[in-house]
């Protein structure tokens, strides 16, 4: 399926690395501009050398105010992607009130923050844009260490849900992406125990992880036309890991 986003204006969060990074790079060859935002000056600097033309944004997501002076002004966007995420592995009862309002406060509020923007101004425009969210498949079940991501994205779950039904009247479809450990820097952490992924890879009925490059491309499916009618949604991307 070949996408066209010439003429469009993208926004994608978490931009310098792994999913963010290869969304940015993939729009940008698929004619859009593209406002890449991350915290790392350095990885914004590598990317703008890759993709010519985007418009990097430096600003720590966790930040409300910084958040709100770096995007507030931010102009149109008729496509966004709420990628930006971390992970702090702690078990449930070694839980610390800074690693859970660190993770809610980039994974959650943060998503919440930016969309509000995006979509006041689509709405303002009259703009039949497009949101995606990325999620994981730990929004729907466990894995050790990982409760306060795991909450994060369960709720992103029903913010995609709430989203959805407020924005559909504004033709403003509203979607997320749910994938398997991706072996980024972040899904290398969360599978840092060699017998750990090897028992968690065989769980899948495709033994294997997901590639960058099939979450990309079902959230490019999601931003397209070609997903018109889908909204509130979300693509497991997990190698069939929860039919198993």
């Amino acid at each position: 399926m070949k996408l066209n986003f010439s003429g469009l204006r993208a926004l994608v969060t978490g931009a310098g690395k792994g999913i963010g990074r290869d969304t940015v790079k993939a729009l940008h060859a698929s004619g859009a501009k593209v406002v890449a935002v991350t915290r790392t000056n350095s990885d914004l600097v590598s990317l703008a050398k890759e993709c010519p033309g985007i418009e990097p944004v430096c600003v720590d997501l966790g930040d409300w105010e910084a958040t709100e002076k770096a995007l507030g002004g931010v102009g149109p966007v008729d496509l966004l992607v709420n990628n930006a995420a971390l992970v702090i592995m702690q078990p449930f009862l070694e839980v610390t009130k800074e690693a859970f309002d660190r993770s809610f406060s980039v994974n959650l509020r943060a998503v919440f923050q930016v969309s509000q923007m995006v979509a006041r101004d689509m709405i303002n425009r009259g703009v039949a844009g497009s949101i995606v969210n990325v999620s994981s498949m730990v929004a729907h079940v466990t894995f050790p260490n990982l409760v306060t991501y795991s909450s994060t994205k369960g709720a992103m779950t029903m913010l995609t849900k709430a989203m959805a039904m407020e924005l559909g009247p504004h033709k403003i479809p509203v979607n997320s992406v749910n994938p398997t450990v991706v072996l980024t820097d972040m899904g290398k952490k969360v599978s840092a125990d060699p017998e750990f992924a090897r028992k968690l890879k065989e769980r899948h009925p495709l033994r294997k992880f997901a590639e960058v490059e099939d979450v990309v491309n079902s959230i490019l499916f999601l931003l397209s036309d070609s997903s018109a009618s889908t909204t509130g949604s979300g693509i497991l991307v997990d190698s069939g890991y929860l039919a198993s």
